[in-house]
């Protein structure tokens, strides 16, 4: 008896291996037959806390103290990339913009070093002629409404330079952008969602093409832009706050919304929105692409990993090497070939190119030139030139740093 109980156990261990290759097998080759395109890395902001962006003292093929490196990059069958150019909330009202331009800076340098491996992106036909060519397409997304300091010309400026979409806020408040921390509490909300300059904002990215990225903002927000933009928008790097209430995350009604515009939620890998906790395993974050399946339909469905952005990733999901075991799962799980094409990338490469054709509409607009209001964005590292009104200009630009310290001292004292 025992001897058949030992063989029934090894032919159920044999046949577990042979379906779990299978299932392995026809990830790869559907990862081969439609891009797999990643919402949101923080590989550049890695490589400036690490190597303060002196990309001749690193080495991609070698690093191995991040997430990200071309040999899981290879391994995971990573076709397109939005890398982020982030920066952090306390640069705001500093220097935020000049350390989103390095970030831009490394992450076109990054591209550049290795050309074998990587093609600089700006458009979905760019994705797509990059895939042919058994590349990773190198795409550029800025992580907080901060790092435009609230000037339409910079956001303009910086589409120029590549950048395809903007995330409206970190986890601050803009001068007009609510963030995520208003949901709980530990934040006041300021503009109960979006300001006037944000709608403008809004309008602004819809006329030159740029992606709206809803990751990080308050739930207020979300539903604003879902109403007044014109073009679809994304979720770079969020999950199912059904499954994890995490108020990063994006609650049912929104995830409707999403699918009514056509849109797109790029689930993340990181413990913490996957359950919640500490912990989490591969099966976990299966679980947020069958329930936003099941509320939005295949359709809005896509990966944003937040690798090297989270210093907490699941079991099974350790690196960017993981992704086609993650594909294995959701096939276990029976989703068909159709539905795996559109979360690889076939649902982003769509809502990018209808980005696209609205900005084709508009293109007899003119730039939106109108300023942000002084009053929204006075303070003592801003001047004011061009402002008509500058009765209640704040600024101090004219003010020596020893008397600024006299004049503190005496409020004080």
């Amino acid at each position: 008896m025992k001897l058949i109980e030992t063989l029934c156990l090894v032919l159920w261990a044999l046949t577990v291996h042979s379906t779990a290759n299978e299932l392995k097998e026809r990830a790869l080759k559907l990862m081969a037959e439609a891009p797999l395109i990643d919402g949101h890395n923080d590989l550049p902001w890695q490589l400036r806390n690490k190597f303060n962006n002196q990309l001749e003292a690193v080495d991609l093929h070698m690093l191995n103290s991040t997430h990200t490196n071309i040999p899981k990059i290879k391994e995971g069958r990573l076709s397109a990339q939005f890398w982020a150019a982030y920066v952090a909330c306390d640069t705001q009202y500093k220097d935020a913009v000049r350390q989103t331009l390095e970030q831009i800076d490394v992450i076109h340098r990054m591209c550049q070093k290795y050309p074998d491996v990587f093609t600089f992106a700006t458009s979905s036909q760019d994705i797509e002629d990059i895939f042919a060519q058994n590349k990773t397409a190198c795409l550029i997304g800025v992580e907080g409404g901060h790092s435009i300091d609230s000037s339409l010309a910079t956001l303009r400026t910086m589409y120029q330079l590549g950048v395809r979409y903007l995330t409206l806020t970190h986890s601050c408040n803009t001068p007009w952008s609510d963030n995520w921390l208003v949901d709980t509490g530990s934040e006041p909300a300021v503009h109960n969602g979006l300001s006037d300059f944000g709608k403008q904002v809004i309008f602004e990215m819809n006329r030159i093409g740029m992606l709206v990225d809803l990751a990080h903002v308050s739930e207020k927000v979300m539903k604003q832009v879902l109403e007044i933009s014109k073009a679809p928008v994304i979720f770079s790097h969020s999950s199912a706050y059904s499954i994890c209430p995490h108020k990063r995350n994006v609650p049912d009604d929104v995830l409707l919304e999403v699918k009514k515009k056509n849109g797109i939620v790029m689930i993340n890998f990181y413990n913490d929105y996957v359950t919640c906790q500490n912990t989490a395993n591969i099966s976990h974050v299966a679980d947020h692409f069958d329930y936003i399946k099941k509320v939005g339909g295949s359709n809005i469905i896509g990966f944003g990993g937040d690798y090297d952005g989270v210093p907490r990733v699941p079991v099974g999901l350790e690196d960017v090497s993981k992704y086609p075991d993650l594909v294995a799962e959701l096939l276990r799980r029976g989703w068909t070939d159709d539905d795996i094409k559109k979360a690889l990338g076939m649902n982003l490469l769509r809502v990018f190119k209808e980005v696209e054709r609205i900005r084709d509409t508009l293109k007899d607009l003119k730039p939106d030139d109108a300023p942000i209001p002084l009053k929204d964005v006075q303070n003592p590292c801003r001047t004011d030139y061009g402002y008509a009104d500058k009765t209640n200009s704040a600024c101090t630009h004219s003010l020596s740093p020893l008397v600024l310290v006299l004049i503190l001292l005496n409020k004080l004292l």
